[in-house]
């Protein structure tokens, strides 16, 4: 797969790693500087690596992913495709490549951390891929939405840089006419401590979902 070929993939990895590393290695001399709670404590070891992910995971993965669909469509060699396969096999297709890659990416960082902190908290794994998962999808739905390579990339950036902020200031703010929108956003889901961040995995197979419904509809 190209994902894990490519020169800007190892430098992705390589953030990934050593933020997991350090984050770890450190993480007591971040807590005795810091009035944390026991539950917050316990998982400081993971920090840095979820504040990467939270801040510039939908920017990585845009950045590496972003012309997935419409490079093929842009460059014709989707209509070679379509004749082998169906167009709803090659963007789940497209989807699976990326989100193994990922799902690799983030189980290695969690083994490092572990290292340091003797264990690995499925509860924070599990939303971290439901997380990333989320972030896929959007950057599908995009190359598909979007026919020019270029502009995916700059539109991915930008959504790479924004959405984070706007996220965390629909969960926290108090305004009542957009408050209502931090439900379809997967920031709400994550800073709950229970088990409704699996709605941002049907937030992500919506996305899917409504992309396949218009990348079926498309002239190649």
């Amino acid at each position: 797969m190209n994902l894990f070929k490519g020169v800007k993939s190892f430098i992705v990895i390589m953030i990934l790693l050593v933020t997991s590393y350090y984050s770890a290695k450190f993480a007591n001399i971040l807590m005795s500087g810091i009035d944390l709670s026991a539950k917050e404590a316990e998982n400081i070891h993971t920090i840095g690596l979820l504040a990467l992910l939270f801040l510039f995971g939908q920017l990585f993965i845009a950045g590496l992913s972003h012309d997935t669909i419409n490079r093929e469509t842009h460059e014709r060699t989707i209509r070679f495709l379509v004749t082998r396969t169906s167009r709803t096999s090659i963007l789940v297709g497209k989807f699976f490549g990326i989100w193994l890659f990922w799902i690799s990416c983030i189980t290695i960082s969690f083994v490092l951390i572990s290292i340091f902190a003797r264990k690995i908290d499925l509860f924070i794994f599990s939303q971290t891929i439901s997380l990333v998962t989320c972030q896929i999808a959007f950057t599908i739905l995009l190359s598909v939405l979007i026919p020019k390579p270029g502009l995916t990339m700059f539109l991915g950036v930008v959504a790479g840089l924004t959405l984070p902020i706007l996220g965390f200031w629909l969960v926290f703010t108090s305004n009542i006419w957009v408050k209502w929108a931090k439900f379809i956003t997967p920031f709400y889901y994550l800073e709950r401590e229970d088990f409704t961040f699996l709605v941002i995995f049907l937030l992500a197979g919506m996305m899917l979902f409504f992309a396949n419904f218009v990348f079926n509809r498309r002239e190649c």
